[in-house]
């Protein structure tokens, strides 16, 4: 995983990601503020996982992102080197994935205190593009690296292929 960094970078910069990439989202949304009871044990799941995969990069996390949706929901944007990876992290009984979502389900019976979304998106080779201008080093770039986009990186269009 690359390492974070706040310096931003003046030029025009697009991924160095050459193969096929799975997207991840997943958050979180409080949904009843005064329920931490509920919501905090949620929110404190991720960081435990994204550590584990910060340490492993054989499990097959690329990068992330971390986001706040205004004022109610937390995201994590994940960049994974396939599918497959993504599916075994999940199911694994030995990782932190699998006992934090018993936890919650256990947890979430009755009550809609905190709500959980994901949604996956598995890109073939050459299906996706990336721009960075003036930017500290962000998503796919900062997960794979960043090339100058130039010649036939210089346009969405020819990023595309």
């Amino acid at each position: 995983m690359a390492a974070r960094s706040s310096s931003l970078r003046p030029g025009r910069f697009c991924d160095a990601h050459d193969g096929p990439v799975t997207v991840f989202l997943i958050g979180m949304r409080i949904n009843q503020f005064h329920r931490p009871d509920k919501w905090l044990p949620v929110s404190r799941a991720m960081p435990r996982m994204l550590k584990e995969l910060g340490q492993r990069p054989d499990l097959g996390l690329l990068g992330f992102e971390i986001m706040m949706a205004p004022l109610r929901t937390l995201i994590t944007l994940q960049y994974w080197r396939d599918f497959d990876a993504l599916h075994a992290y999940a199911h694994a009984s030995e990782a932190e994935h699998l006992p934090a979502w018993r936890a919650f389900n256990r947890a979430s019976k009755g009550n809609a205190a905190v709500g959980i979304f994901h949604e996956t998106y598995v890109v073939r080779a050459g299906a996706h593009e990336s721009i960075y201008a003036a930017m500290p080093p962000f998503g796919l770039g900062k997960a794979s690296g960043v090339r100058e986009a130039i010649g036939r990186r210089n346009t969405a269009r020819e990023r595309m292929g």
